[in-house]
């Protein structure tokens, strides 16, 4: 029972969503505090009011609703950086030699991709033979005619 669930955490897609979520999630966090603190107070620059801190008063001194406060984007900015840095470290380093030492590449550089010259596809591997769109026989790669 728990080798299978083992199985199941070490899927790849699985990681990958996770990561996605964790991306998303920090990533909302810094548009939120983008929008309350930079857009906000431009729109509310027609209505008036007073607030102090690291940034700029659009209107009245005091007014917190015309604050642009660029210091809690520029901390929201930090956190989402170390966030993502801690994900990467902590998530993502171990698993890519988790799944090295199974002898699978993750959050790899991409394969080399090719267009093929008659339906212009161009994600035909470098490597293929023919394309998998048309069907059409693909001119020969150094890499190919040497192996």
């Amino acid at each position: 029972m728990l080798k299978g669930f083992k199985n199941f955490l070490m899927r790849g897609d699985v990681i990958m969503a996770a990561v996605g979520l964790i991306i998303a999630l920090a990533f909302s966090t810094l548009i939120l505090a983008f929008t309350d603190n930079v857009i906000n107070p431009i729109i509310a620059r027609a209505q008036g009011g007073k607030s102090a801190g690291l940034g700029w008063q659009l209107g009245q001194a005091g007014n917190k609703a015309t604050y642009l406060n660029a210091g809690s984007f520029i901390s929201a900015l930090i956190y989402f950086v170390i966030f993502m840095a801690v994900v990467y470290f902590v998530i993502v380093l171990p698993y890519k030699a988790i799944q090295a030492r199974r002898g699978v590449t993750v959050f790899g550089d991409p394969t080399p991709v090719k267009t093929c010259p008659a339906c212009l596809s161009a994600d035909i591997p470098e490597a293929a033979a023919k394309c998998r769109y048309c069907g059409t026989d693909q001119p020969a790669t150094p890499a190919r005619a040497a192996g």
